[in-house]
């Protein structure tokens, strides 16, 4: 992709599409269809930079697959041919690239192999924390070796062996924690419990139940019984609501609009989106049409209207976590006033998202107040067109990518955009599509 993206702006947002893969679901699905006793045909992979480096991972560590739709470099549809939970000692380090959802579930998976092992990443990787998921894997008896930069950071060196069962609370809602500790768990004997303070994504219970693994769910407390067999299954991976969510408020934001996303996931841990803009007034349509590996999918219908500001409660956040940068174009956009709160997470993602976010609506004439865990937005301004800086984070990228085609005048030029490969690597050819339209 190149390092650039130019937009200018759009009067409506018309048409149908079909984003790529979810990226959650397709991490998971090389994973356990990887650790599962037969082949598994797996549609519509998400062929970026991130689930790619976790699939070629599990091939490093035994597991064959045979790409029979895409390419290597850019696999859609997979057979997958599951190792039945022995995996090999790599032969080098595992490159994750920018992925921690990568990083952390492999990590919860070699923790418990009786092989030592090197999680390795680049620089954005390289300086998040991973001390989050040490901290319970270590409980469970794996020894970890942090060889980064910063304190508690990538590479990370992995001694697995025997693990023992845990109860832990997460201090934290994570589901990338969450989805580490149950996937050691899977090879520990007895029960692993984990305690969440708030509901996230259950991609990783509804994938292991759906590949024959019970997870039992109470509230918000998830336990797994060690020594299950993972079951090989066939999966179709849904389209990506948090890709889709650009092209939602796009089209929402603008008057005049209507679109239609189809065969797209409606987890409800993931939909939050929808709920808080269908309180800021858009009009949005969902229509649950299949449901695949415990995964709800179908299609979302837009149309276009003026929005109006709102708060977003501290429940949401946590399933709310990417798609706060393009919320945040909403509420420059809308009317009145948008709080996001509770938030200081998104310091800690792909760049500090509360620093950068505000500072790409600034340049484009928004009016944002930064606090240490969000930001308040005043909208109703027009924005306008600026050279921006996606500062290396994929959905900083995109989000400006939206900002630019809504703005009021002006050409949007965004740099350091190759970073959306990790996640919507046909983003621009999307984009290109409403363009010339």
């Amino acid at each position: 992709m190149s390092e650039t993206i130019q937009v200018s702006p759009l009067t409506t947002i018309t048409g149908e599409l079909a984003v790529p893969g979810d990226k959650s679901i397709s991490h998971r699905a090389a994973i356990l269809a990887g650790l599962s006793n037969g082949s598994c045909f797996v549609e519509n992979f998400l062929s970026s930079e991130d689930c790619v480096n976790t699939l070629r991972a599990m091939a490093q560590l035994g597991v064959r697959y045979e790409v029979r739709k895409g390419s290597d470099d850019l696999p859609v549809d997979l057979l997958i041919h599951g190792c039945g939970g022995e995996l090999q000692a790599p032969g080098r380090e595992l490159d994750c690239g920018n992925s921690g959802t990568g990083m952390r579930l492999l990590a919860g998976v070699l923790a418990a192999q009786n092989f030592d092992s090197t999680l390795i990443g680049d620089e954005s990787l390289s300086g998040r924390p991973m001390g989050r998921i040490i901290t319970p894997l270590a409980q469970m008896g794996a020894r970890f070796e942090t060889k980064g930069a910063k304190p508690g950071c990538a590479p990370l060196q992995i001694t697995g062996g025997e693990l023992k069962p845990i109860t832990y609370e997460m201090p934290m809602a994570s589901a990338q924690v969450k989805s580490a500790i149950l996937l050691a768990g899977l090879f520990a004997p007895g029960t692993t419990t984990v305690i969440q303070p708030a509901t996230n994504r259950d991609h990783t219970e509804r994938l292991l139940n759906s590949f024959g693994v019970k997870v039992k769910t109470e509230g918000n407390t998830i336990s797994i019984d060690g020594g299950q067999v993972v079951e090989a299954r066939d999966l179709v991976v849904p389209g990506d609501i948090s890709s889709a969510a650009f092209w939602i408020v796009a089209a929402a934001s603008a008057p005049g609009s209507r679109l239609t996303i189809t065969n797209v996931g409606l987890n409800p841990t993931r939909t939050a989106l929808l709920d808080v803009l269908i309180r800021m007034g858009a009009q949005i349509e969902v229509h649950l049409e299949h449901e695949d590996g415990g995964e709800p999918r179908g299609r979302i219908e837009i149309t276009g209207g003026r929005l109006q500001g709102t708060e977003i409660l501290k429940e949401e956040v946590p399933n709310l976590i990417d798609e706060v940068p393009i919320l945040a174009v909403a509420g420059a956009l809308a009317d009145g006033k948008m709080t996001i709160r509770n938030a200081a997470e998104l310091r800690v993602k792909e760049t500090d998202r509360i620093e950068t976010t505000t500072k790409n609506l600034r340049l484009m004439g928004g009016e944002v107040e930064e606090f240490e865990d969000g930001m308040i937005i005043t909208g109703g301004r027009t924005l306008k067109g600026a050279g921006l800086d996606s500062y290396g984070d994929h959905r900083i990228a995109m989000a400006f990518a939206i900002a630019g085609l809504l703005a009021g005048e002006g050409q949007t030029t965004i740099a350091n955009t190759a970073c959306v490969a990790t996640s919507y690597p046909t983003f621009a050819e999307h984009l290109e599509t409403f363009c010339q339209s």
